[in-house]
């Protein structure tokens, strides 16, 4: 590691009702890449909007190569050369590569723009990042893989300095994150200063050479990745140790009744001739690799897509589920795993989301009772832990953990006897994990049966009372967890026809 290239020292920021920021120190060397940890809400991502001038700080100062800065907004920061790669990629799908890359800074001839020379700078930084991309393919076609791997470059392009990174292997494949790594690397010969926010703990042992922690808006303290463990880590994120030993046998009675039967399901491509049941206070585990048809089952079962063929049995009764409506209406509630487009509103309450699927119930005549959503989610976001500073806070203000508390309230308000959780603690970290795994265990004791998919293989074997193993829309395993394990689940979830 190099020279220090970007202090931040006792930065505080506060917005109505919560100090998001309490006196956050965070110091980033030339050369070194420097994991910023904590749980969701601990204050990463406001501790970078002050920095890249998205907001203005209340106290603190920023010192950028020697000098203190302030900056108005992010193109100033850039300008500067510190960069965010984002989580959510923010591209324009029905333009080229080159076009998104120097999308409000294009290359002119006269009045026109001069595509030719935007490709042509486009493949110096893809050569310079040694990837393989062609500049003029629409960046629609790309894998979300290729698509971060244009945003780097675009960051690149920016002549950045200190580049920041966040949770960006949360949508990629084992491949696409080797990939990424590399660059990673690369980048650090170069001296740049590299952020890396991350939930991931086995990522920050491999990529990292030193780890910042917050907590709770705070900074709790930095250690040099090589000489601390993963429990050093968390320990520091949330104050207490998390235990994540996985189950050996199945909680589930073995009279338990079978609450759905599910026989022969075919829908598109992506599910073919699945057959499984799942009784009473058992949590079923959905395993298999990206593309296995996991998250298609779950649709189709729903009734989010259309089924070709099949049967649906509730407590012994043929259903006919052809639409989210019905299977709610028959005692199944789903929680996407994109939350954002099919869990939450963003724009709408804590309240406003949480009786989302219940608002009949809290109808007076025309009229919304006010009185009695309120009081009700504050029931469950007291029950739920759910950190906000209000049941009127706007859903978009919360973070990622929280988000998804608001949608289990809203399939709890709802009293669902089923559950679909699809990648329930993706992108959480490892505080909210534990909460959400609590929660879980806790609705099946009380008798609520839960599908969980996930595609976490400790999140799996910790979980699951029973595990279906999926592989290109086929199920091609069914084992009990007492007989579990990663060897197992991963022989069948690569057994193909």
């Amino acid at each position: 590691m190099g020279d220090v290239i970007l202090t931040m020292k006792g930065i505080d920021k506060s917005f109505p009702g919560v100090h998001a920021l309490d006196h956050v120190d965070l110091e980033v060397r030339k050369g070194e890449v420097h994991a910023l940890m904590g749980e969701n809400g601990a204050g990463k991502s406001t501790l970078m909007k002050v920095l890249t001038g998205i907001y203005k700080k209340d106290a603190g100062t920023i010192i950028f190569e020697g000098k203190e800065v302030e900056f108005a907004n992010p193109r100033e920061a850039q300008s500067h050369g510190i960069v965010i790669v984002h989580q959510e990629l923010n591209m324009l799908n029905h333009l080229t590569v080159a076009q998104n890359i120097f999308i409000g800074r294009e290359s002119m001839s006269g009045k026109l723009i001069n595509d030719a020379k935007m490709n042509e700078e486009a493949k110096k930084l893809f050569k310079q990042l040694n990837i393989d991309i062609d500049p003029t393919e629409k960046m629609g076609n790309l894998t979300v893989g290729k698509q971060q791997m244009c945003e780097i470059a675009k960051a690149i392009s920016h002549e950045a300095k200190v580049i920041i990174f966040d949770e960006p292997s949360a949508a990629l494949t084992e491949a696409e994150i080797e990939e990424l790594f590399k660059i990673i690397r690369d980048l650090r010969k170069k001296q740049l200063g590299i952020v890396y926010i991350s939930h991931r703990m086995d990522e920050i042992k491999v990529i990292t050479d030193r780890v910042t922690v917050m907590r709770d808006g705070g900074y709790v303290g930095t250690l040099i990745t090589e000489e601390c463990t993963k429990d050093d880590i968390i320990s520091m994120m949330v104050g207490r140790v998390i235990y994540e030993d996985p189950k050996t046998e199945s909680a589930v009675p073995k009279d338990a009744p079978v609450v759905l039967k599910v026989e022969n399901l075919c829908a598109g491509k992506m599910v073919r001739n699945v057959s499984f049941e799942l009784r009473k206070g058992e949590i079923l585990g959905f395993s298999g690799l990206m593309g296995a048809g996991r998250t298609e089952t779950a649709r189709a079962l729903f009734g989010a897509d259309p089924k070709d063929s099949g049967k649906i049995y509730i407590n012994g009764k043929e259903v006919d589920i052809k639409s989210p409506r019905d299977a709610v209406a028959h005692g199944i509630g789903y929680l996407s795993e994109d939350r954002k487009r099919y869990g939450i509103v963003v724009g709408k309450s804590v309240s406003e989301n949480t009786t989302m699927a219940s608002l009949l119930e809290f109808m007076k005549g025309l009229f919304i009772n006010k009185k009695k959503e309120s009081s009700t989610t504050k029931e469950y976001v007291e029950l739920l832990k759910t950190k906000t500073p209000s049941v009127d806070q706007l859903v978009v203000n919360l973070s990622g953990g929280n988000q998804q508390k608001v949608v289990i309230a809203k399939w709890l308000v709802k009293n669902c006897d089923i559950l679909i959780f699809d990648e329930p603690t993706r992108g959480i970290d490892v505080g909210a994990k534990s909460e959400i795994y609590h929660l879980m265990n806790e609705l099946a004791a009380e008798g609520k049966s839960i599908i969980m998919i996930s595609s976490e293989m400790t999140e799996i074997l910790r979980m699951s009372d029973r595990i279906i193993v999926m592989c290109e829309g086929r199920k091609t395993g069914e084992i009990d967890i007492s007989e579990a394990t990663q060897e197992r689940i991963m022989h069948a979830a690569t057994l193909r026809d």
